[in-house]
């Protein structure tokens, strides 16, 4: 190819392109096709986007107020269901919406990546209140937990929980072991130290009878760590005549 056959070719390109960009301009810029709800503004591009500066918070919210998304549509027709948890978005302290949402479907780099939620966009007391948003846990675990979620869990990560056991009894030594050594069936709102060699009830009932003890159902109101023959707590005057 000579280079006038060059030149006319790339003229030729660069003129199509021109002409394709009047004739269908939403083509050459949008990333992606928008969604379903979107579809009567496809081609209206400057309904989201600000000439040189992008798209905007305050553009979505012509359409979509914080405190109705989940409950009417963008006309103020009431949804047919149920709002489900959408409704939080009332509970926002301020508008961020592309931290969450894109409307384009974008490269596949982009579409297949998973948005976090920013939780310090929430006001102060809706932040403390997960229930507000997120549906209460089944797990065995949590049945019968009136505590707050925070005290295990934070908002950088569900899991892995955060809960310290040191604060009832301490696993150190060779107490460190599974959970269902001392919960038996997982049932966390009970334990046993029975489940160890060394701690067999006929062994326990023996040496604390020995100490005139007669409360021994409840392990760590007197010892809170595994090592050595510490005890002391709540519960380390529970001899016998004690409990008259």
């Amino acid at each position: 190819m000579t280079r006038r056959h060059l030149l006319i070719f790339m003229a030729a390109l660069v003129a199509g392109l021109v002409w394709w960009s009047f004739v269908s301009p939403q083509t050459m810029v949008a990333p992606g096709p928008v969604i379903p709800g979107h579809a009567t503004i496809a081609n209206d591009c400057f309904a989201c986007h600000t000439a040189f500066r992008g798209t905007s918070a305050a553009k979505c919210e012509t359409c979509h107020t914080l405190d109705k998304i989940g409950i009417t549509t963008s006309k103020g027709k009431p949804l047919p269901r149920k709002p489900g948890k959408t409704p939080f978005h009332g509970k926002l302290a301020q508008a961020d919406c592309l931290a969450c949402h894109s409307d384009h479907a974008g490269p596949l780099l982009v579409r297949s990546r998973t948005h976090e939620f920013d939780h310090s966009l929430l006001k102060p007391a809706a932040a403390q209140t997960c229930a507000a948003c997120h549906s209460a846990p089944k797990t065995a675990v949590h049945e019968g937990l009136k505590g707050q979620c925070a005290t295990c869990h934070n908002v950088q990560g569900w899991t892995p929980a955060s809960f310290d056991h040191d604060r009832y009894f301490r696993l150190d030594g060779d107490h460190n072991v599974a959970c269902t050594t001392c919960h038996v069936k997982n049932n966390f709102k009970r334990y046993t130290c029975y489940g160890c060699h060394e701690h067999s009830e006929a062994r326990v009932i023996a040496e604390h009878h020995e100490e005139g003890i007669r409360k021994i159902e409840d392990c760590a109101r007197c010892h809170r760590r595994g090592e050595g023959e510490e005890h002391g707590g709540e519960g380390h005057n529970d001899r016998k005549g004690d409990d008259d």
